[in-house]
């Protein structure tokens, strides 16, 4: 097996519930391609006793048949079970039979697609947890699936047998940049961390979209044979992705595509008007689930705004709404074409501002101030009828503020006479609107950093480059 990159969060989660002294209800859950699977595989290789897998459309009947198969391998003695009821207690009759005094791994994966209409599978599961796993100190259960939908509803928030009994759960996020770099390098793809970054904005930090970049292949081949030619990998993902993932999928994919107009991000009732859903609980918890998938994220205005920002973080969707779906399959070179155009330089700028959010942990550790407490978010003054926006700006306790600008640029950055002016009406137009008595640092993230002149000299106090997105945290 490939070593497992990455994901020393969720390894350790793993590890501790391999070594506690009681029974371990874990749920994994994350979007389709994202690793679960192999997370789960990488560090439990060698102790897990059972694991069975759901199959995707199939009846209760076959889904009770593959069960029966898998246990039989393990366990011949055991008779076809005609209820999922029948299927765990044969299960529990083979965890007794094992004779290790060291903790078992059972191993649900595809959860969500066992639960087939009228199969009463998850009150077979949550009384086999109930009446036999938990009374167990050696047994880890690990259940695992990609429908955000069902795993969020019925397991992480159940209000019945399985209520407040998750003793672990992992939300596996896509990779960081410094992840991303790594899987890369092991497949033998050498890249510069300015073409990881133009990747990056391409597919995001999808495991299994990543993996499709074979060595050789500079970024523009790389672009074009996956995401322009007619049986591109990803041309026909972005169709597959939220039917996958989501129960009445037409709601998510609509919120989705309503913040992929907007650079800066919409509020709940904005998000409400332009997807025409109505604002009340299916809202909630449409915008709850795409949360928890990793396809948007909320940002808290400065000083106790009620309205917090949503803002589209899938790197994948924002590129197939922008460039794929509007443009007809080629064998040619599409996409040197596409990035010598203005509108891709206005794109690739959001594109950047939005990894430099997700990369947040890592910009503070490069600012040096990892240990000082701090919040961070974004401003937005209407009220002057100026208009001026701050898209994130970290608030410490150590009595300063940093105003981060962030550029991607395919070199140095030149701050000129007429930006520095900008940016210095911008500090001044916060400190007033807002009364903070703080210090305020303006701070520059950029590709290659910023030339030294005196506009820099003047008005900018840190500066960072991509190098420090890639940090290993």
């Amino acid at each position: 097996m490939r070593p497992l990159i990455g994901r020393k969060q969720e390894r350790e989660i793993l590890e501790i519930a391999l070594k506690s002294n009681r029974p371990e209800l874990v749920v994994v859950y994350g979007r389709r391609r994202i690793g679960k699977t192999f997370l789960v595989d990488s560090v439990y290789d060698k102790h897990i006793q059972f694991r069975f897998s759901g199959i995707h459309g199939a009846s209760l009947k076959e889904q009770l048949v593959n069960f029966h198969l898998t246990l039989s391998d393990k366990a011949p003695k055991f008779n076809e079970p005609k209820s999922w009821i029948e299927a765990f207690y044969h299960l529990g009759r083979y965890f007794d039979i094992l004779k290790s005094k060291k903790k078992k791994v059972l191993f649900i994966d595809e959860f969500p697609w066992l639960d087939t209409r009228r199969s009463n599978f998850l009150p077979a599961f949550d009384n086999f947890w109930n009446n036999y796993a938990s009374k167990r100190d050696d047994i880890v259960v690990i259940v695992c699936g990609s429908a955000a939908s069902y795993m969020i509803q019925n397991i992480i928030k159940n209000k019945g047998g399985l209520h407040n009994r998750l003793t672990q759960r992992i939300q596996l996020s896509p990779f960081n940049l410094d992840e991303t770099e790594q899987l890369l390098k092991r497949n033998g793809v050498k890249f510069s961390r300015y073409d990881i970054l133009q990747i990056y904005m391409a597919m995001g930090g999808i495991p299994h979209y990543l993996e499709k970049i074979v060595p050789g292949e500079s970024v523009p081949q790389a672009i074009d044979r996956l995401c322009f030619e007619k049986n591109g990998f990803l041309r026909t993902e972005f169709e597959n992705v939220f039917a996958s993932l989501f129960e009445f999928y037409e709601n998510h994919e609509l919120i989705v595509r309503s913040l992929a107009k907007v650079r800066k991000g919409l509020t709940r009732n904005e998000v409400s008007n332009k997807s025409g859903i109505p604002s009340g609980g299916g809202l909630t918890k449409t915008l709850m689930e795409l949360e928890e998938s990793g396809f948007i994220e909320n940002y808290l205005p400065y000083q106790g705004v009620k309205d917090s920002i949503y803002r589209l973080s899938d790197e994948y969707s924002m590129f197939y709404i922008k460039y794929i779906e509007n443009t007809k399959p080629s064998k040619g070179s599409i996409w040197m074409k596409m990035q010598g155009k203005q509108s891709y330089k206005i794109w690739s700028g959001y594109s950047f501002e939005t990894i430099c959010m997700k990369h947040i942990e890592q910009i503070k550790e490069g600012l040096k101030i990892a240990g000082i407490n701090s919040t961070h978010g974004s401003w937005v003054e209407k009220n002057t009828g100026i208009g001026a926006q701050i898209d994130m700006l970290i608030d410490r306790d150590d009595n300063v503020i940093n105003l981060c600008e962030m550029k991607f640029y395919n070199t140095d950055f030149s701050l000129n006479k007429k930006y520095a002016k900008e940016i210095a009406n911008k500090v001044n137009l916060f400190t007033e609107s807002t009364g903070t008595k703080k210090s305020i640092f303006v701070t520059f993230i950029t590709t290659y950093g910023l030339v030294s002149n005196e506009y820099s000299k003047q008005y900018v106090q840190n500066e960072l480059t991509m190098n420090h997105l890639f940090i290993s945290l």
